[in-house]
């Protein structure tokens, strides 16, 4: 290369630069493990209102929340994404715990409880599921529906109860959750009474309330939307809270797991991911959420909406006393115990 070329590609060089960070300024990248179907057009809105655009990476239905963890976890070092707006909580605190989240306080979670909010505001909890039962009612007599999880070891019940796989999603959050409120071994006991009555394992949270909906399980551990789902098909179901009534004194109720989101320490654009998170904590946000066929549980104390029914809410039932810190604790021997009693992997 001769000498003249030398200071003229180094000025190309120098000219060029601003054109990557101004790329990088003009998107948010998001990974999203919440249900597309709703996520995408609360993205969309925002691409209009703001002009950024949003790259996303989307989780499969039978990864949930996993697959998503890991590339995280593994990118960390050169972060690709933005924002991670996860749809359960345990892997955003376990993410957190890693050092992989960014600190921001934005304005918009202030309204949110304590609870829902990391200390640092590395964090924010918004827009809730429950996990429910869905019943099928041309199988399943209405004296005979089950109201507590423990209900579902019931001899009656063998090989007609269906769960997903107990390590993605929101189904490995119960189980977590579960080890954390009835301590380790009240909830192995639990899940070996499931397996000694044949639980049928699938894919995901909506394979379960799918196929209670055709009637290929009377019962189904699953998540609210999925069950409203088939509520809204017209199949013959109805959905139950498990433990909606339970005493204080029995650490049991209504297990609720909310969205979070979270900026990523490191990530290439603060500034639009800043943006992002300060519109999906607005209240209108999570009033879209719950007026959709999601039908998600607003967090936010300020939002004043018309009854849910019959989706409940932590104000109208028992909910489960969970810690989901110590929850996130709990997660690795949950997962060991899950992993070996049902011989998954």
């Amino acid at each position: 290369m001769s000498r003249w070329m030398v200071p003229r590609l180094w000025l190309l060089l120098v000219a060029l630069a601003p054109l990557g960070c101004q790329n990088d300024a003009n998107r948010v990248v998001v990974y999203c493990a919440h249900d597309r179907e709703f996520a995408e057009p609360i993205l969309k809105d925002f691409e209009k209102e703001t002009g950024l655009r949003v790259d996303l990476r989307w989780d499969t239905e039978a990864n949930k929340s996993v697959g998503l963890y890991e590339d995280l976890i593994r990118e960390a070092p050169s972060p690709r994404c933005d924002v991670h707006w996860n749809n359960e909580i345990l892997a955003t605190i376990r993410l957190h715990q890693k050092g992989i989240l960014a600190p921001y306080d934005s304005t918009a979670a202030a309204p949110f409880p304590e609870e829902f909010r990391a200390k640092d505001h590395s964090w924010t909890a918004f827009a809730a599921r429950a996990r429910v039962l869905l019943v099928n009612t041309d199988k399943v007599k209405k004296d005979d529906l089950p109201k507590t999880l423990d209900d579902l070891t019931q001899p009656r019940w063998k090989g007609q109860v269906a769960m997903a796989k107990p390590l993605f999603g929101t189904t490995a959050t119960h189980a977590a959750c579960l080890f954390q409120t009835l301590g380790k071994e009240q909830a192995i006991d639990f899940y070996r009474k499931l397996k000694a009555n044949d639980v049928q394992l699938v894919a995901g949270n909506k394979q379960v309330a799918v196929g209670v909906g055709l009637g290929q399980f009377a019962i189904g551990m699953t998540d609210t939307d999925d069950a409203w789902a088939e509520i809204e098909a017209k199949r013959p179901v109805v959905m139950i809270f498990p433990d909606a009534d339970a005493s204080p004194e029995s650490k049991r109720g209504v297990l609720f797991i909310p969205n979070t989101v979270a900026m990523i320490k490191g990530c290439r654009n603060p500034d639009g991911a800043k943006k992002l998170i300060d519109y999906l904590l607005r209240p209108e946000t999570e009033i879209k959420l719950a007026k959709s066929s999601a039908k998600q549980i607003p967090l936010n104390p300020r939002i004043q909406l018309d009854s849910l029914k019959p989706i409940e809410t932590p104000q109208t039932v028992r909910a489960l006393p969970v810690d989901f810190t110590k929850a996130a604790d709990a997660w690795k021997g949950s997962q060991e115990f899950l992993t070996k009693e049902f011989a998954l992997r």
